[in-house]
């Protein structure tokens, strides 16, 4: 056992719960390496966690938020293949990003791309790869017309690139037109500012009538009535989020008459063969299309670990684009 820093959750409330602390950490197991971390990606989950809404599945610290991070292989357990000390890597943990050091099977491991910094790279696994996934359970491709809620998320951004690269149209909305704006910078060429919620009028008038294929819900709550409302027949709506709230009245007229399928999905709380199935995915499909630079994460600021406090605050006034990074 090793002795390391973290940020610790006292007990669940506000932005002042949150300090550094210690924790101790085990040696890597059969199959298993442990990672200097160097920087963690943010997440909504975490401030869900710290107000005790969102707790760690079983199995992972409880107090010790980060659901992605960035970092140096720095030791190795029996029966490990394919990685050596000193590679840079990034990846998904189930929480216990934002400490010093963590341990992880080396399958779980993404190479993070060549010349990119770690601050950047820990805005990648999150974002991307929850991107990624939804997109591939909606069968998204060529032709479709996909509707991004929240494209100036961390996962909005990530949706948006994704999807135009497997040659979809998109569609994204936001509350702010400010963040709309920036959006075209990674390639949004189609923006709705949601006004109280309402949005598919605007997108319906973008589509002609004819509706979007496939919805990235990354709200929640009300937005899910008001897109089946400009779902185009046979299409497919995937949630990944309750940031817009937890419960939603479906519209079943529009859902039985257009034949929609909805999906929910979520990453933390798979058992660890999904989670390699889902990393080695990844890696092979997205992680090129940052070294060729069709793809890039989208920091909003890079903040040391120190300033968690001042992060999570930055993140619930909703002021980011993209995402915020803590580092060491």
């Amino acid at each position: 056992m090793k002795t390391l820093r973290a940020v610790r959750i006292r007990e669940p409330g506000g932005v002042e719960v949150l300090d550094l602390g210690e924790v101790s950490l085990r040696d890597p197991g059969p199959g298993e390496v442990r990672v200097r971390v160097a920087a963690a990606g943010l997440n909504r989950a975490d401030l869900m966690q710290r107000a005790g809404l969102y707790p760690a599945p079983p199995g992972v610290l409880s107090d010790v938020p980060g659901l992605e991070y960035a970092g140096v292989v720095e030791a190795l357990g029996a029966e490990v293949r394919g990685v050596a000390v000193g590679d840079r890597v990034m990846g998904l943990v189930g929480g216990g990003a934002m400490a010093e050091a963590l341990v992880v099977h080396h399958r779980e491991l993404m190479a993070v791309p060549a010349g990119m910094a770690l601050t950047d790279a820990a805005a990648i696994p999150e974002a991307f790869a929850t991107a990624w996934d939804a997109l591939v359970q909606a069968e998204a491709g060529m032709g479709d017309v996909v509707l991004v809620h929240a494209a100036a998320s961390g996962v909005g951004t990530a949706a948006t690139q994704l999807a135009k690269a497997m040659g979809a149209r998109v569609i994204g909305t936001g509350r702010s037109a400010a963040k709309l704006a920036r959006c075209a910078e990674w390639g949004l060429e189609e923006a709705v500012l949601a006004q109280e919620g309402r949005f598919a009028d605007a997108v319906l008038a973008r589509t002609g009538d004819a509706g979007v294929t496939v919805v990235i819900d990354l709200v929640g709550g009300t937005y899910l009535a008001e897109s089946l409302r400009c779902v185009a027949p046979r299409a497919r709506v995937v949630l990944l989020a309750t940031m817009g709230g937890a419960t939603a009245t479906v519209p079943m007229g529009l859902a039985l008459s257009r034949r929609v399928t909805i999906k929910g999905t979520v990453l933390r709380s798979r058992p660890l063969e999904e989670k390699i199935a889902l990393a080695r995915g990844f890696a092979n499909a997205v992680l090129p299309g940052f070294a060729r630079g069709a793809l890039r994460p989208v920091v909003d600021a890079v903040l040391p670990m120190t300033e968690v406090r001042a992060a999570h605050g930055r993140m619930a006034r909703d002021e980011t684009v993209g995402k915020i990074v803590l580092a060491w």
